[in-house]
């Protein structure tokens, strides 16, 4: 459990709260960032999100008292986005960001132009389904799909209880299934072949 690092990092006298910070805090702000931006659909307040997140963090370090760090972390940044939000009036929205593969997983490191443009399409797609969801469902989905968070570090990120987690990402995977499946396809028939 993360709380014992803590503790051990609060015993050993050469390292300090920062020590503590950088590596329980810190290791998630790639995560932070990921959320930031699919809540406000702007790369460069994301940033400036994530460092008042970080900076925010930091200062309430010393009232961590243990749990998962990246969910706490993640419940800053959230917040955060929330402050932004209205301080633009309402304007924020979702925007997925399309991240490279491991070289080594792809048969052809170089797709043909036509591969890639349907590849495009796709992403484009999934980025506008994901987009038009109503914001409790698209913030499930997120943390869960995208960061894979547990239901449990979604509840605490969200500040619901865990059945309602459950609730809005079941019902947001659904509006999901009914936005993207081709027409005439019966949700039921792609999660039998899905699974």
């Amino acid at each position: 459990m993360k709380t014992h690092s803590l503790l051990r990092f609060r015993s050993r006298p050469q390292a300090g709260p920062s020590d503590a910070f950088r590596e329980l805090v810190l290791a998630h702000i790639d995560g932070a960032y990921s959320l930031a931006c699919y809540l406000t659909r702007d790369p460069v307040l994301s940033e400036d999100i994530v460092q008042d997140a970080v900076v925010r963090a930091f200062r309430a370090f010393d009232q961590y008292r243990g749990g998962s760090p990246r969910a706490w972390l993640l419940a800053i940044v959230r917040n955060c986005c929330r402050s932004a939000q209205t301080a633009r009036g309402g304007a924020l929205g979702l925007v997925m960001q399309e991240t490279g593969g491991d070289e080594d997983e792809r048969a052809d490191p170089s797709p043909t132009p036509e591969d890639e443009a349907i590849r495009n399409g796709e992403v484009d797609r999934v980025r506008a389904a994901i987009e038009a969801m109503p914001e409790p469902f698209r913030e499930a989905v997120v943390l869960r799909d995208l960061e894979e968070l547990s239901y449990a570090d979604i509840a605490e990120v969200m500040g619901v209880p865990v059945g309602t987690v459950m609730s809005r990402l079941s019902r947001g995977r659904a509006m999901l299934a009914t936005a993207l499946l081709p027409p005439g396809r019966d949700r039921d028939e792609a999660a039998r072949s899905a699974g």
